[in-house]
């Protein structure tokens, strides 16, 4: 049965009890009160430290970036290329070129540059001529995690020089050969003249990446140098060396412009570069873009950045010659128009080691050894000049 209420004088009779209309009202806000929602400091903290952790989570989640795709694992890229099983387990994908490394009388070791493979060899563009005529054998490799060659997670500034000389040893190259590289693989070559001097017959770097925080180098040079890229490039940069672990989320997030180099900005190309890309071997290239990157960026692309970018167990301004009886030499060739790496540290860097000959281009840019003749020229140098 229901309860009766009723109103009688000055008081309120509720199943036939009489209760002061006072004691009514107080009854009915306590009702009130308790039938609404009320949050506790204490629960208010929780929730709030429940939603930083869910923003942190995210946030996490979002800087790690995914394993790589090995290739010849279950769902990874097949195996197409000869490789090299390196001392460590990992495998090198290379590709050769030029005349039988058995009867040459000249080896290379080409090293390309950013977002690039070993389908990128300068002997692409040498003389076929000039190429049997002097016994010129060169070797490209996919630096690790491009291509087919195995990613290496813990790989440092050393570690190119050593898997280099292992590749020359394990293609039986000799006690000496050359090396030459491009852009990120021109910069690689500092490393090779730091740990293998003893390997090498000579050496030549092309547009090499320029670290702007090497030590030796005067702050006003790399400031300067550091602000005549895009400001996009600049970020990119500081961000490989400042926060490398934030370097996946960076160049893969949509909020701000990332790398030019990974987003292939036509606006770091000079005129003659951009005169160049429109050649059919450029047209061809887009046919193994994908190829590049098919292992994932972390550990080709970005991993090249940390390195490049990062702190240097040694500073290229600290290198002795060589060659100091001239039996053989070093060569940097950077074109004065080059958009994409400056050229003004690497007048300051020959300025302090003048055993290195340096080549400026005048009106060349960063593909400076693509225009017709160029790699010709840099091979002679190389290879003939007297020393």
């Amino acid at each position: 049965m229901g309860s009766s209420t009723t109103s009688s004088g000055n008081g309120i009779i509720v199943n036939n009890k009489k209760i002061s209309a006072s004691s009514a009202r107080a009854h009915t806000r306590k009702t009130n009160q308790n039938s609404s929602f009320q949050l506790s400091p204490g629960m208010l903290r929780k929730l709030i430290g429940l939603f930083f952790v869910g923003i942190l989570s995210y946030a996490y989640q979002a800087i790690q970036p995914p394993p790589p795709k090995l290739c010849g694992s279950p769902g990874g890229p097949p195996i197409t290329a000869p490789r090299i099983k390196l001392r460590d387990g990992r495998h090198l994908a290379y590709k050769e070129l030029g005349v039988p490394k058995e009867s040459a009388k000249y080896k290379i070791v080409f090293i390309h540059g950013f977002d690039s493979c070993r389908h990128d060899n300068f002997a692409k563009f040498l003389s076929p001529d000039l190429v049997q005529e002097l016994g010129v054998y060169v070797v490209s490799f996919d630096k690790p995690g491009y291509g087919e060659s195995d990613p290496h997670p813990k790989r440092t500034v050393k570690c190119i020089a050593l898997d280099i000389e292992e590749l020359a040893d394990q293609l039986g190259l000799g006690s000496k050969f050359y090396v030459v590289g491009f852009s990120m693989g021109g910069q690689a070559v500092w490393s090779v003249l730091k740990y293998i001097p003893h390997r090498l017959a000579g050496a030549a770097l092309i547009a090499p990446v320029a670290n702007y925080w090497w030590t030796g180098f005067p702050s006003n040079i790399s400031k300067q140098a550091y602000d005549l890229q895009l400001l996009n490039d600049q970020w990119a940069v500081s961000v490989a060396h400042h926060a490398p672990w934030l370097v996946y989320w960076w160049n893969s997030q949509k909020w701000f412009p990332s790398s030019s180099a990974i987003a292939h900005n036509p606006a770091v190309f000079s005129t003659k570069d951009m005169e160049l890309v429109m050649k059919p071997h450029w047209q061809s290239r887009m046919e193994y873009a994908a190829y590049i990157r098919q292992q994932g960026v972390q550990e080709s692309l970005n991993r090249d950045m940390i390195l490049g970018f990062g702190k240097w167990e040694f500073s290229p301004l600290d290198l002795a010659n060589p060659f100091p009886n001239n039996e053989g030499s070093v060569h940097l060739w950077h074109g004065d128009d080059d958009q994409l790496v400056p050229v003004l540290p690497q007048r300051y860097i020959v300025q302090q080691l003048p055993w290195i000959h340096y080549h400026e281009m005048p009106g060349d840019g960063h593909l400076l050894h693509e225009a017709e003749g160029v790699a010709d020229t840099i091979l002679k140098e190389l290879l003939l000049q007297k020393k």
